[in-house]
């Protein structure tokens, strides 16, 4: 989203009248979520002046601050440890989910796995998809190499346990895409299949889609 992302955070995107986080957080809220972490990096402090504590969307937010060296998203997960505590649920910034939060966090916790993924059938519809996904199980997960086999995709939102960046060290730059790959070369990635559409902003035409969404959700008088 360059050059706009270079003066303000992704997440302060204007969508139909309300920063972008505001409507995650939002979303959150209603569907039972209570207490948010936030990672931040680049322009964080903007985001923390229009959140603060959570307080005005009924949350209590804190925050992970990367500093000045990014650490991919993996490595901002696991410098958030200490605030996440044993086992939680990761959201990507830039993705909105109109889903039972609680279902996930179910079949999470009793699914005994080190890490969980949601998965939606997209057949290369609102983005590249690159998850091969038969019979309830992640077979494979690429969002580099990817083949026709592959009609699933990454919904954005999975479970974590701590112990899954065990094999990360502190400071280490390192994305999400490989703490998954990772547990599923273990047996340890369960799938979640999700049936209602995503929206994002980490493109235009996904900006663009989810200020519609919002537009034609709440039309102005």
């Amino acid at each position: 989203m360059k050059p706009v992302t270079d003066t303000i955070p992704k997440s302060l995107l204007d969508v139909a009248g309300k920063p972008f986080i505001a409507r995650q957080l939002e979303c959150l809220a209603d569907r039972g979520v209570r207490k948010v972490v936030l990672c931040i990096g680049h322009l964080g402090r903007m985001i923390q002046e229009v959140v603060g504590d959570g307080s005005s969307f009924g949350l209590q937010v804190r925050y992970s601050d990367e500093g000045a060296t990014l650490l991919g998203t993996g490595g901002a997960l696991k410098k958030a440890l200490p605030q996440l505590g044993e086992a939680f649920l990761v959201l990507y910034g830039d993705s909105l989910l109109e889903i039972d939060y609680a279902g996930v966090e179910r079949a999470f916790m009793q699914g005994g796995r080190r890490g969980l993924m949601t998965v939606f059938r997209n057949e290369g519809r609102l983005d590249a998809s690159n998850v091969r996904f038969v019979d309830g199980r992640i077979l494979r997960y690429d969002k580099g190499a990817r083949d026709p086999s592959m009609r699933h995709i990454d919904y954005g939102l999975g479970g974590l346990r701590a112990e899954a960046f065990d094999a990360i060290a502190d400071g280490q730059k390192v994305d999400l895409a490989r703490i998954y790959q990772d547990l599923l070369a273990v047996d340890q990635l369960a799938g979640y299949e999700v049936f209602e559409r995503f929206y994002e902003i980490g493109s235009p035409a996904g900006l663009d889609d989810t200020r519609n969404h919002f537009m034609e959700k709440e039309p102005r008088s």
